[in-house]
């Protein structure tokens, strides 16, 4: 357990540097595009390439895609439901900040951390679920909830397909389960490069939330932060719980489900929301709760899983 508290304590310094720098102007808030760009088209595809390579898989695990969609998706509803006597707006907001799992800039470095490659192939049939919901699907949603989409929005399932498809992670995600489902490796060079780009992934992607940590909220942001992250809290402890004792597959695997049910909401909720015309200073207070949240919750979940 002390190895467990150490590295997470490691992970919580790499932050508070990163919100560190950008106190003192060494960094600015204005470079998390760049930060972004790093990590989401270079060093999270990398570390996705080298862990799938180091895993097996067999079809019956493409069932956890199907988990991750269903997982993200009943937020959505949820984050809905929460704000049900509110208005079109606010219903929008509920359904894209409470909706998803920042899997790729948060999740997946701990998993990397604690779980190793077979944690990480778990996690990236995951996200390739979750992101249908949060690269677009919620926002699409929103949109309609809102009253702002044209005509019914009838070609929101073709924009959401091409916005999957330009996604680096997502499209690593589906090469890489097919190559490793058929039993393919790509050659020891390859593997060997990915390897040292995806070990920064996890330092990049750590400076990279502290960069847009941002800790002051109001009072009445405080209710409405409260009401989503709380709500998704107690039902993340219930899921965890049930698929750890219940999923039939590897212990390791169950592990890992269950841990995964404590990462922070989407990061792109903020966008979303901004696109929405919605209250942009809620979403980001949302979502830096979420990873403060997130912090403690998933070092807890992998002391109580993982011993």
């Amino acid at each position: 357990m002390s190895a467990v508290l150490l590295k997470a304590g490691c992970f919580f310094l790499i932050i508070l540097m990163g919100y560190g720098l950008k106190k003192i102007g060494l960094l600015h808030q204005t470079d998390l595009p760049v930060f972004s760009k790093l990590v989401t088209k270079i060093t999270l595809p990398a570390a996705i390439i080298h862990n799938f390579g180091q895993a097996t898989m067999d079809v019956s695990m493409l069932v956890i895609v199907l988990i991750g969609f269903l997982c993200s998706g009943a937020y959505a509803v949820i984050g809905y439901g929460l704000f049900a006597r509110g208005t079109r707006e606010q219903k929008a907001f509920g359904l894209v900040n409470a909706s998803g799992y920042n899997i790729g800039c948060f999740t997946m470095p701990f998993v990397q951390g604690f779980l190793g490659a077979p944690g990480v192939a778990c996690t990236s049939l995951f996200d390739t679920g979750n992101a249908v919901v949060c690269t677009g699907g919620s926002y699409a949603v929103a949109m309609s909830v809102a009253g702002k989409g044209e005509n019914g929005d009838k070609h929101q399932i073709r924009r959401i397909v091409v916005q999957l498809l330009k996604s680096v992670p997502f499209d690593c995600y589906v090469i890489m389960t097919a190559l490793t489902m058929a039993g393919l490796r790509l050659p020891v060079f390859a593997d060997q490069v990915a390897e040292t780009v995806g070990n920064a992934n996890t330092f990049l992607s750590m400076i990279m939330i502290g960069l847009g940590l941002e800790l002051h909220m109001t009072r009445e942001q405080t209710g409405s932060v409260a009401k989503i992250l709380g709500t998704r809290f107690m039902i993340s402890a219930v899921l965890a719980v049930l698929f750890y004792q219940f999923l039939p597959f590897s212990q390791e695997i169950r592990r890992t489900l269950a841990i995964l049910m404590f990462g922070p909401v989407s990061a792109l909720g903020v966008a979303y929301t901004s696109m929405l015309d919605g209250d942009i200073n809620l979403a980001s207070a949302v979502n830096s709760a979420s990873i403060i949240l997130g912090i403690v919750s998933l070092t807890a979940a992998i002391i109580v899983f993982q011993y």
